[in-house]
C-alpha cells in the first residue's frame, strides 16, 4: 500500500463584489473599502494560518500603493510572478517560472497554508490544474458592475464542499473546500 504525502493548502482568501469583481478596472478596491463588517471578517485569524504569500505582479504594486510605508506581509514568504522584475528585495522573492510548477513544488514543502492573494492571472492557470485546496470568498455588498472578475472565463469546472457561511455584519463569506 503507497502512503501519499500530506501538501500544504493551497488557499484563495478574497473579497468580491457581488457581481464577482475583485476589483475596478483600474484596480481600485474603493467599493469595497470601509464596508461594515470588513474589520471583523476574520482575517486576524487566517492570516496566523499562513506562512507563505503568492501574488502577481499587478496585485503587489496595488499592494504596494495600499501601505507604502510597511509591507503588509512582512514576516511571511513572499513570492510575486512577474515576466519582468527579478531577484529578490527584504520582502518578497521575485519569481520568473511557470507557476504551476513552481506552486506543486512549493506544495510539496513543508508549512502552513499558502495563500493565493488577488485573483485573476495567479489564480486562473493554478483552478485548471486543480490545485487549488480552500476558497474564502467574502462578498461585499456592491455591485460594480465592470471590473476585474475573480474568475476568469476558461475550461477549469470545480465541484466544491460549502464548509461554513459567516456574516460579518455587511459582509458573507463562503468558505469551500476543493472535492
Amino acid at each position: 500500500m503507497e502512503i501519499q504525502a500530506k501538501t500544504r493548502n493551497l488557499v484563495f482568501y478574497g473579497a468580491t463584489s457581488v457581481d464577482g469583481y475583485i476589483a475596478r478596472d483600474d484596480h481600485s478596491l474603493d467599493w469595497l473599502i470601509g464596508t461594515d463588517g470588513e474589520e471583523e471578517a476574520g482575517y486576524a485569524e487566517f492570516y496566523e494560518t499562513v506562512d507563505t504569500i503568492l501574488m502577481g505582479r499587478k496585485t503587489y504594486e496595488q499592494v504596494l500603493l495600499l501601505s507604502p510605508r510597511q509591507f503588509l506581509y512582512k514576516g511571511k514568504e513572499c513570492y510575486v510572478f512577474s515576466h519582468t522584475m527579478t531577484g529578490s528585495n527584504e520582502c518578497v522573492n521575485f519569481i520568473n517560472e511557470d507557476i504551476v510548477s513552481f506552486t506543486k513544488a512549493l506544495k510539496k514543502q513543508e508549512g502552513n497554508r499558502i495563500w493565493i492573494v488577488g485573483g485573476g492571472e495567479v489564480l486562473f492557470p493554478l483552478l485548471q490544474e486543480k490545485l487549488v485546496d480552500e476558497f474564502f470568498i467574502q462578498i461585499a455588498p456592491t455591485i460594480i458592475g465592470q471590473g476585474i472578475p475573480l474568475f476568469l472565463p476558461g475550461n477549469h469546472e470545480h465541484k466544491l464542499e460549502l464548509l461554513d457561511v459567516r456574516r460579518y455584519k455587511q459582509l458573507a463569506e463562503l468558505h469551500y473546500v476543493s472535492r
